[in-house]
């Protein structure tokens, strides 16, 4: 993965899934550390009840009435331990659970920022929406395994130093037994690993199908086409439901593999311990201790075996991850802005102080005017309006300085443009027009007045604080319209671009809008993409742009007069 670009420092710079896992880890390892002393002292607490409990019982063959009582109390501090370590173990495998999980969240939300744009071109809604649904579980669970994996590690080591000073035969056993159960799962895992990869990238898909779905319901509806979308559905919905079976297949051979080899070994240890008790080799305790120890390793061989599923599963999670992670925006600062960057450029001083050109089209914003541009061609107007908000690449300025040159935080800050694919987030109306929570409530009033959007507020029972639903499907295509609009208008931003803002509403309505945007944008520089003729008759400045350039402008009746592709495209007069 290339380096974070300057001021995103909480973007990882890690190569791989591993690497991100081992950033993961690092970022919480006082926690990590922590819960693995709690972890250690909880499965000490297990592995040595046998070994007392065994003493007892020889103490009570003997009648030792007094080694009998400190080893029964023994019993019980051990019992109390265990409680006591094995709440606080719980509760750091949760606050590392959730840290990995949330950091996780925060980093790709991060990312999804700094790319802006860019992001929807390469990856799926389904993509996305999976990271921050199954993918952080299993990350959250990669770090919350290794607090018992690690105490399960120390258990298995001391109940083997226990049986090889009692009786080096059965330490043997399980010193050699435990290695190789749990090596035994590891043709498993590199099966696991492939099916898990490719259920994960099935739920994708389907989750980006539900996401299409859901978005044009009201659509399908009306052209009938309900049946042939469900039909789609389902069939990928039971392609991620048998990848999820041949997942399944395997984990339940992990999960059988998690008991058979466990019993084999205790099954062993126990047989030989019976045997050396019939023989003399020990006494009737330290019988009843083995027996005590080959119950016990069940858990820490399990939760070994377990270790390596989850592990698996956070890496294939971290994969995804990581792809997110490595992506890089379209548009970025130059190297030496990413080095040394600046919160204002060398010129011009004020943005709205400089003409904003577009050297290709010839197109020029004149400062504190309402401009509009219309193209006889959409298609044209949109490539340019991407390239003087630098959305693309291009050859524009602004007050003599080339826009590449400048930071991109600072573009967006005194650039907006404002289009018809911006979308409406659930929330409180109130929230969602006045992003950058300063509004007054005059500023809002005033925005929705400019709009022409009084009404739509009016009629919600609420007013500002109705929550609005998924991407303002309660409201019609022209009231979402002009709901972006006022929250363009609230914004205020020094150069503010505008692509067909009234192409959905009435022509009373449009009239409305055409004649209180010069007035709410006075002493603002404004660009408004638009051909209808109500909007540019009263713009300060009309351009005309054709095959990407700009082939005539001046005042709006003047352009009907002089050029005749003007008119065609504006009032679809045919030359």
């Amino acid at each position: 993965m290339r380096s974070p670009v300057a001021g995103d420092p909480g973007i990882p710079d890690v190569r791989g899934p591993i690497g991100y896992l081992w950033w993961l880890a690092r970022g919480q390892a006082r926690l990590l550390i922590i819960g693995i002393g709690f972890a250690v002292v909880w499965w000490l607490g297990q592995a040595l009840v046998p070994a007392a409990l065994g003493r007892a019982i020889d103490a009570l063959i003997v009648k030792d009435a007094g080694s009998l009582v400190r080893w029964s109390a023994a019993v019980l501090g051990l019992g109390v331990v265990q409680a006591v370590t094995g709440a606080l173990r719980h509760r750091m495998a949760v606050y590392n659970w959730l840290s990995a999980a949330y950091r996780t969240v925060r980093v790709t939300t991060r990312q999804a920022t700094r790319l802006g744009a860019t992001l929807p071109k390469r990856l799926s809604t389904g993509e996305v929406v999976s990271v921050g649904n199954s993918d952080i579980e299993h990350l959250g669970g990669s770090m919350e395994i290794l607090l018992r994996g690690s105490g399960a590690v120390v258990a298995i080591t001391a109940v083997t130093v226990i049986l090889i000073a009692t009786s080096p035969p059965l330490g043997v056993v399980v010193l050699v037994g435990v290695p190789l159960a749990t090596v035994a799962v590891g043709p498993l895992l590199r099966p696991l690993h492939r099916r898990q990869n490719r259920q994960r990238d099935l739920q994708g898909e389907l989750a980006t199908r539900a996401a299409d779905i859901v978005g044009g319901l009201r659509v399908l509806r009306g052209i009938g086409g309900e049946q042939v979308f469900a039909a789609r559905y389902r069939e990928e919905s039971q392609r991620v439901r048998r990848a999820g079976v041949r997942v399944a297949s395997v984990d339940s051979m992990l999960a059988g593999a998690e008991i058979l080899l466990p019993g084999l070994l205790i099954a062993c240890v126990t047989w030989l311990a019976a045997r050396f008790a019939l023989d003399g080799r020990v006494s009737v305790g330290q019988l009843v201790a083995f027996y005590g120890y080959a119950v016990f390793l069940i858990a820490p061989i399990r939760t070994l075996t377990e270790a390596a599923d989850k592990i698996t599963k956070g890496h294939v999670a971290a994969r995804r991850v990581c792809r997110v992670l490595s992506m890089e925006p379209e548009i970025q600062d130059a190297p030496g802005l990413r080095e040394t960057p600046r919160e204002d450029p060398p010129a011009p001083d004020r943005p709205s102080d400089g003409v904003l050109v577009d050297e290709e089209s010839g197109v020029a914003v004149r400062p504190g005017r309402l401009t509009a541009l219309a193209a006889a061609v959409p298609e044209d107007a949109i490539a340019i309006v991407d390239r003087l908000g630098r959305y693309a690449p291009g050859e524009v300025t602004l007050g003599g300085t080339p826009l590449a040159e400048l930071p991109v935080a600072f573009v967006r800050r005194h650039i907006v443009v404002a289009d018809n694919e911006a979308r409406l987030f659930t929330g409180r109306l109130r929230h969602e027009l006045d992003v950058r929570g300063t509004a007054t409530d005059e500023d809002v009033r005033r925005a929705l007045y400019d709009a022409c959007a009084e009404d739509i507020v009016a009629a919600l029972p609420d007013g500002l604080d109705a929550e609005v639903a998924e991407a303002g499907r309660e409201f019609s295509g022209g009231q979402r319209q002009r709901l972006r609009l006022a929250r363009a208008l609230l914004a205020d931003p020094e150069i503010l671009i505008l692509v067909e803002p009234t192409s959905a509403v009435d022509a009373h309505t449009e009239a409305r809008i055409a004649d209180r945007l010069g007035k709410a944008r006075a002493g603002r520089t404004t660009l408004v993409c638009t051909t209808s003729p109500l909007v540019l008759d009263r713009a300060d400045h009309v351009l005309f742009v054709e095959d990407g350039e700009v082939r005539a402008e001046g005042g709006h009746r003047e352009l009907l007069a002089i050029s005749s592709g003007y008119r065609s495209s504006v009032i679809r007069e045919e030359n």
